[in-house]
């Protein structure tokens, strides 16, 4: 059996898409958010104290406080605009996409923006609150009119466009430097409508909160950015096939396998593999059925390995050019010595020499 047929434990991937696991940091996360996106619509319904805040910074006028900083920032505030910055990293996950042969990075880039702009565009027009430069009572929360800036756009773009690339990150080290960078991002961006007198602080709070759920909505997705992966690459194949190109095979989609399929396939033999060998039948005369003689499968004859019995170091006999210095065993038949005065006798110091005859 090959080894390489068996996958580890350790690489197996779970084939339940329809439930994420709910770790107790994202729930304890997702609580929060929840939390204070609630608590900032009801105290901006009820016109508590966050809305006296809210008109205490607008009257305040910060660009005018600080006028030396405001061509900057509205230079810097492009970067929670929905357009430049979808363009900018979906430039990148498209060449993400290309070097892992996925469409998976644009694929939640993709969905991220749509749920943005379905749960906030939703809730922009429903309270319809307008701006501090259309604010028409003071200390009032300026809702239900023709406004649609509560919460804010711009501070929930750069959560959610900024994070994605933190969603996407694949080593602890790339996703905590990219979650620095989004963080960095998302508070400058609200910070600086703020700033601008485009939006109450109580819109960018809201604005937070909304990009952060749109983040931690995202797993619940992947099933269906899986499926529409494997949908748009089937698609991708029979294109190039009508049109006439060589087929080349699908990448396989970066994702986990749907529930209930298998997680290895049959190995199949590399190119520089021999197939395996099968034994062949003989009948009668050695022949097979239909075709010439084939020699039949026989066991390997293994050869018993001879025991050579050695004569330990100190027994035996030392050997000296002029011949042996112990005599012979008693047991030990003598052999004829060859030497310089013939073949029937022999000299040497201290032992009989025999001679055969």
């Amino acid at each position: 059996m090959r080894t390489e047929d068996k996958l580890p434990e350790a690489e197996e991937r779970p084939t339940d898409l329809a439930r994420p696991r709910m770790t107790r940091t994202r729930r304890w996360l997702l609580g929060s958010t929840l939390a204070v996106y609630a608590a900032t619509v009801i105290g901006v319904l009820t016109t508590s104290w966050l809305v006296k805040l809210d008109w205490q910074v607008m009257l305040f006028r910060p660009y005018k406080q600080w006028p030396e900083i405001h061509t900057f920032l509205d230079y810097f505030v492009v970067m929670g605009q929905r357009g430049p910055t979808a363009v900018a990293v979906a430039a990148w996950l498209g060449w993400c996409c290309h070097r892992q042969r996925t469409l998976r990075p644009l694929l939640v880039l993709g969905s991220s923006l749509l749920l943005l702009n379905i749960t906030v565009g939703a809730v922009k027009l429903g309270f319809g609150r307008l701006g501090p430069h259309y604010a028409t009572t003071v200390g009032s929360n300026e809702m239900w009119g023709n406004g649609d800036i509560f919460p804010s756009g711009h501070t929930a773009n750069a959560v959610v466009t900024w994070g994605v690339l933190a969603y996407l990150a694949t080593t602890p080290v790339a996703r905590r430097v990219a979650s620095l960078i989004a963080t960095g991002f998302a508070f400058g961006v609200g910070m600086t409508t703020v700033y601008l007198g485009t939006h109450w602080l109580s819109d960018v709070v809201l604005g937070w909160a909304a990009g952060v759920l749109v983040l931690l909505a995202l797993p619940w997705l992947e099933p269906v950015m899986y499926r529409a992966e494997v949908l748009l690459l089937g698609l991708w194949h029979r294109l190039r096939q009508h049109s006439g190109r060589p087929p080349v095979p699908v990448p396989v989609p970066f994702a986990r396998p749907l529930a209930g399929s298998t997680l290895a396939t049959p190995r199949t033999a590399r190119d520089d593999e021999l197939p395996p060998r099968e034994p062949v039948g003989v009948t009668g005369s050695g022949r097979t059925p239909g075709g010439p003689t084939a020699r039949v499968a026989e066991p390997r004859q293994h050869h018993t390995v001879r025991q050579h019995q050695h004569t330990p170091r100190s027994e035996r006999t030392p050997v000296s050019p002029a011949g042996s210095r112990r005599p012979p065993h008693a047991d030990r038949v003598p052999r004829a010595a060859s030497g310089p005065y013939g073949s029937g006798s022999g000299s040497g110091r201290g032992h009989t020499t025999a001679t055969g005859g």
